[in-house]
């Protein structure tokens, strides 16, 4: 194999947007990265890079898992906070294998494709797998790592459908007792003849991510280690921790881990590991390093963005595996995933028009359960979108518009009711760790059929704050009140952006959008 001598920068954090729980491969001179999606789909997203610095997207593994009536937001019923956590993604024998548990299903899901871009095919393990690592021995033998505080490695059986009845099944460390995070998060490694752990966990003392590594000589012997990096990049304490670990063709080793970013989500962090003694060490002198140069197998490559401006046109002709990769989310742009599984009989694309319309097939009370809601991630540490609203279909009780959808979310968008439609800005914001009931804090008359909406998300140093407007001519109109964004366990996500479409009294309204615009 050629060996590569360009460089290119890496820059800490690496993306600037949510990809938490991130896992790493090589195949050849190309790295692929998996990442928790939780409720949106389509589902467990892929990325693609030349020299771990750069990331663009490159499949995502399921379009619908088991479409229940949560993962659809049927009635009151949601998987926010839930869905697919913390795949393990590992290529054996010519195939890409993806493993994940699912928290509204609690089961555990095994998709295998030839080719990262798929097709990929879906098949349960029997069992449910909590943070599950796969590893494949040298003598053919599968083996799982897996839990939380005390973390288990379980043989599989040969078609990896469950189990080894008769095989090794036992708990390798122990964290028992630590009254925050005990050890979880596992990716599992067989390097040089040595098994290794790698585990995410908190300090006894205080909440702080920091990561561990576990070493045995066998599969049955004592996993020997501890800490192997404590450091927050300098940011508010917030330790870097959790992720995979992967080797160069010219024999370099990098960790990705993550980092919380308060409520635009968990960043991935790009670290050098060397080896001493046959034991990992993560950064320089024990701190991450915010900037160094890495080996580039493509320094020419134009990375496509992971988020973007989109004017519902579509694109030029493009190869059938390019189509799939940039318009993976049901024909529109990869960048963009539904809040849950959509219903593509009430989502109308119309690239001539360079129009998106959604319609309603149910009532909802919010924003939170309005189905096919459109997302993007938000990105660190300032970003802003606009988008203009075609009001026309609107029916009285519907309301539609551009949120920050969180559990305290907030929107700018456009409520039609007895007859007449006023842009608002509505709320719901956490006072003492509870939620309050949603606020309307401005409504303006809309003589107009559309409006040109915006919503700016400052992070800038734990900020956290958004900020809502309408053009009123040439003019930004600020409306409403400075709303407050947090990361909470309810979404378990970063904030993003969204449009959406909700009817409170009658189904059947129709809200389009046109001439999304992503600033950072």
């Amino acid at each position: 194999m050629e060996r590569i001598s360009k460089t290119t920068q890496a820059n800490n954090p690496l993306t600037g947007l949510d990809y938490p729980d991130p896992d790493v491969i090589r195949v050849e001179n190309v790295y692929y990265m998996v990442s928790t999606t939780m409720h949106f789909f389509p589902g467990c997203e892929i990325l693609r890079s030349y020299d771990l610095a750069n990331w663009e997207h490159a499949a995502y593994v399921f379009e619908r898992l088991d479409s229940t009536q949560g993962q659809r937001l049927l009635g009151t019923q949601n998987i926010y906070g839930k869905g697919m956590w913390a795949a393990s993604l590992r290529y054996h024998g010519g195939l890409f294998y993806v493993l994940f548990s699912a928290n509204d299903t609690k089961k555990t899901y095994l998709f295998t494709a030839e080719r990262i871009e798929g097709p990929w095919t879906k098949k349960e393990v029997e069992g449910f797998y909590h943070d599950a690592s796969l590893l494949f021995d040298d003598d053919g033998k599968v083996y799982l790592s897996y839990g939380n505080c005390d973390v288990r490695i379980v043989q599989l059986k040969e078609d990896l459908s469950g189990p080894m009845p008769g095989g090794l099944s036992r708990i390798a460390v122990s964290d028992a007792g630590n009254p925050l995070l005990g050890y979880e998060g596992s990716h599992f490694y067989k390097i040089n003849g040595k098994y290794y752990l790698f585990l995410i966990h908190s300090l006894r003392t205080q909440w702080k991510r920091v990561q561990a590594c576990f070493a045995a000589d066998s599969l049955t012997g004592e996993f020997r280690g501890g800490d192997i990096l404590n450091d927050d990049l300098g940011y508010h304490n917030q330790g870097v921790a959790q992720g995979g670990v992967v080797d160069t063709p010219e024999g370099d080793w990098y960790a990705v881990l993550f980092q919380d970013r308060g409520a635009v989500g968990r960043i991935p962090v790009l670290i050098p590991l060397s080896w001493k003694d046959g034991f990992p060490v993560l950064g320089k002198d024990g701190a991450v390093p915010e900037k160094f140069l890495v080996r580039a197998a493509k320094t020419e490559h134009a990375y496509e963005p992971l988020v973007c401006s989109d004017d519902f046109r579509g694109g030029a002709e493009l190869s059938k595996e390019e189509t799939a990769r940039k318009y993976g989310t049901f024909g529109l742009r990869s960048a963009w995933q539904f809040n849950h599984e959509p219903d593509l009989t009430f989502v109308k694309h119309c690239p001539r028009k360079g129009k998106l319309f959604l319609k309603t097939g149910k009532q909802s009370t919010d924003v939170l359960q309005a189905q096919n809601t459109l997302t993007q991630r938000m990105c660190f540490p300032f970003c802003a979108a606009e988008v203009t609203l075609d009001v026309t279909g609107l029916k009285d009780g519907d309301c539609a518009g551009l949120c920050a959808l969180q559990g305290c979310y907030g929107f700018v968008g456009v409520k039609k009711r007895q007859g007449e439609t006023h842009v608002v800005m509505v709320s719901r914001e956490l006072l003492d760790g509870q939620l309050l009931p949603e606020k309307e804090w401005e409504a303006v008359f809309l003589p107009e059929k559309s409006v040109r909406l915006r919503l700016e998300a400052d992070f800038t140093d734990g900020r956290d704050e958004a900020r809502f407007f309408y053009l009123a001519g040439d003019t930004w109109k600020p409306i409403g009140a400075l709303h407050k964004l947090y990361f909470r366990l309810d979404h378990f996500t970063g904030c993003r952006f969204g449009l959406f479409l909700y009817s409170k009294e009658q189904i059947g309204g129709t809200a389009g959008f046109q001439e999304f615009r992503y600033d950072f």
